[in-house]
C-alpha cells in the first residue's frame, strides 16, 4: 500500500494573506468595529476563522458568526484569488507523486474554497482528493478533519505524515497518531512550535521532499 502525505493549504501550499486579511477587515468594518493590527491578522491565517473572530470581538459568539458571514461575502468572489502559490510547490508535488506517494489536502478552510483555489492555481491534479471543513462548521477542527480523511480513504496513520505551518496541524496529526512536519515559511510562530513541536521542521520548500521521505522511512 502506498504511503500518504496530507498537506495543509493556507501557509503551506499558498500564501493567502492578502485575501484573508482584506476580507477580515471588510467584515469588521461592516460590523462597525475597529480594524485590528497586522499581527492579529497574520495570527488568523490557518486556524478556524470563527474562533479568531470571536477573539477579535471580545468573545461574542453571535457576532463572530455574523463576522464570518460578512467575511465570506467578500472572500468568496474576490479574496479567494488574492493568493499565490509558494515558489517550488508545483515541482514538489510532482516529485512526490513520482515518488509513488498518495497526496491529499487537509485544511480547516471550507472544502469548496480549497477546491476552487487548487483548481484556479493549477495544482488540483496532484491530489487524489481535497478535504476541508464544511460551510456549516462541521469538521472545522483539524483532529476531526484528519480522522475523517483517514477513515474515508482507508489510510493507516503509521504510514502517513502531515505537513503544516500551524500548531493546529501538529495537534491534529498527533491526535490521530501521525507524524508531522512543520514548515517555517508559513504563519506559525516560534512559540507555537515550541509548545507543539513537530517531528521535524523544514526551512524551505526545497528541503521538504527529503524530510517527507525521511519521515516515511523511504530514505534514511
Amino acid at each position: 500500500m502506498a504511503q500518504t502525505v496530507l498537506l495543509d493549504l493556507d501557509g503551506t501550499l499558498t500564501d493567502p494573506y492578502p485575501g484573508i486579511s482584506a476580507s477580515i477587515l471588510h467584515a469588521l468594518e461592516k460590523l462597525g468595529r475597529p480594524a485590528v493590527d497586522e499581527a492579529t491578522l497574520r495570527a488568523a491565517v490557518g486556524p478556524p476563522l470563527e474562533a479568531a473572530f470571536a477573539a477579535m470581538l471580545d468573545g461574542d459568539a453571535v457576532m463572530a458568526k455574523e463576522a464570518l458571514r460578512l467575511y465570506r461575502e467578500r472572500y468568496a468572489p474576490v479574496g479567494i484569488y488574492e493568493n499565490r502559490v509558494f515558489d517550488g510547490i508545483p515541482e514538489l508535488l510532482g516529485q512526490l507523486r513520482a515518488d509513488g506517494l498518495r497526496l491529499f489536502i487537509a485544511s480547516s478552510k471550507p472544502r469548496v474554497f480549497c477546491e476552487a483555489i487548487a483548481d484556479h492555481f493549477g495544482f488540483a491534479s496532484y491530489f487524489e482528493r481535497i478535504y476541508g471543513s464544511e460551510l456549516d462548521g462541521s469538521r472545522v477542527g483539524k483532529a476531526d478533519l484528519i480522522a475523517h480523511l483517514l477513515a474515508e480513504e482507508g489510510i493507516e496513520a503509521g504510514r502517513s505524515v502531515m505537513v503544516g505551518d500551524r500548531r493546529h496541524d501538529i495537534d491534529g496529526a498527533r491526535a490521530n497518531g501521525m507524524r508531522v512536519i512543520g514548515v517555517a515559511w508559513g504563519y506559525g510562530s516560534a512559540e507555537e512550535f515550541a509548545a507543539s513541536p513537530p517531528d521535524a521542521m523544514v526551512a524551505s520548500v526545497e528541503d521538504l521532499r527529503t524530510e517527507i521521505l525521511r519521515q516515511l522511512a523511504i530514505i534514511p
